[in-house]
């Protein structure tokens, strides 16, 4: 069975789903809209697809199982509901998913009362460098997990022409470092570790010319004893031949054993009271496909193993309200100075 998908969305980052979904065994691009017409015509052509001006007349022509949505969160609300209202099998939408956290959950009541799954694209969990260190904490190779640190360094924020080149809507966005890029690690963290006792943020703007933080950081605990930090800093970078790989530096520290997430891609596991150079490595470093790990391609496919052989879905509407109040959270510990309980 091949699933027909549209895409709605054809800006800088829709560019990795359409050559996924293209791509990807058992399903087949079969429209992409945008409110630019040329735009959407050169992203239809490329993989052979039809374009749109709108959502629902490419929803009428092309009759899709899913419907993926690669928009701004202003858009999600409208396109969403029109999604839903056609009855496909299933509809994505981008993150950060739509402008609150009510708007949001109307949209997951919307979805739950259609029947039909909205799932988030939230794909950084997806990298496989994550899918790794989750394999191996799943079987207690680390022993009990106590600790996880995060060094996101894009290394892109600097000067007057920060985000510029890429998405320059970075630079008026009233918030940035949690909502727009931190928000994949309170995702990657709860997969990891499972659900989020406590918050505590301290955030912080060093580029004058942008709106919204751009460093900071954020401590996550549980109540087994855990805690996870996420230092994050859009200004600074890491040792990388590409910073858009992993974003980053990982440590992942247990009882019986540490994980170490490198630029390049690797996971190594170190056991306790050992050197570095006895380490097993169990990702090496590779080139990978698409984007970060490929990891838009794997979110895809999983998606598409949901809806043909029924294996459970990640990252629905209903369950990623939960990150959103993370972020919230986040927001919220900053301004008082406090941790929040969740």
């Amino acid at each position: 069975m091949t699933l027909r998908v549209a895409c709605l969305g054809a800006g800088y980052f829709a560019q990795h789903h359409h050559a996924a979904w293209a791509s990807l065994d058992g399903c087949t691009l079969v429209g992409v809209a945008d409110h630019d017409s040329p735009r959407a015509q050169a992203a239809a052509t490329t993989h052979g697809a039809q374009s749109f001006t709108d959502l629902a007349t490419m929803i009428d022509a092309t009759a899709p199982d899913i419907i993926d949505i690669i928009t701004p969160p202003p858009s999600h609300f409208e396109a969403v509901t029109t999604a839903l209202s056609a009855r496909p099998r299933a509809v994505i939408c981008q993150k950060p998913f739509a402008t609150s956290l009510a708007e949001a959950t109307a949209l997951s009541d919307a979805a739950q009362a259609a029947g039909v799954p909205l799932i988030i694209h939230e794909n950084f969990r997806f990298q496989p460098w994550f899918r790794t260190i989750k394999a191996a904490i799943d079987a207690g190779r680390l022993g009990e997990v106590l600790n996880l640190t995060f060094r996101l360094r894009t290394g892109d924020g600097q000067g007057p022409d920060a985000y510029l080149d890429r998405q320059p809507y970075f630079q008026t966005m009233p918030r940035l470092l949690i909502h727009e890029t931190g928000v994949h690690y309170l995702d990657t963290f709860r997969y990891l570790l499972g659900p989020v006792h406590s918050v505590y943020a301290d955030l912080r703007r060093l580029n004058p010319v942008i709106a919204g933080e751009d460093a900071g950081h954020v401590v996550l605990g549980w109540q087994s004893g855990a805690r996870a930090v996420l230092d994050g800093n859009r200004l600074l970078d890491f040792d990388t031949d590409n910073p858009r790989r992993t974003f980053g530096e990982a440590l992942i520290e247990g009882t019986q054993a540490s994980l170490r997430l490198t630029g390049d891609g690797a996971v190594h596991l170190r056991r306790l009271k050992t050197r570095a150079d006895q380490a097993e490595c169990l990702l090496p470093p590779r080139d990978w496909p698409g984007f970060a790990g490929d990891c838009v391609r794997a979110l895809q496919a999983h998606v598409r193993d949901a809806l043909t052989i029924g294996t459970p879905l990640e990252n629905t509407a209903h369950d990623y309200l939960e990150v959103l109040r993370m972020e919230a959270a986040c927001y919220a510990s900053d301004t008082e100075g406090r941790k929040m309980i969740l």
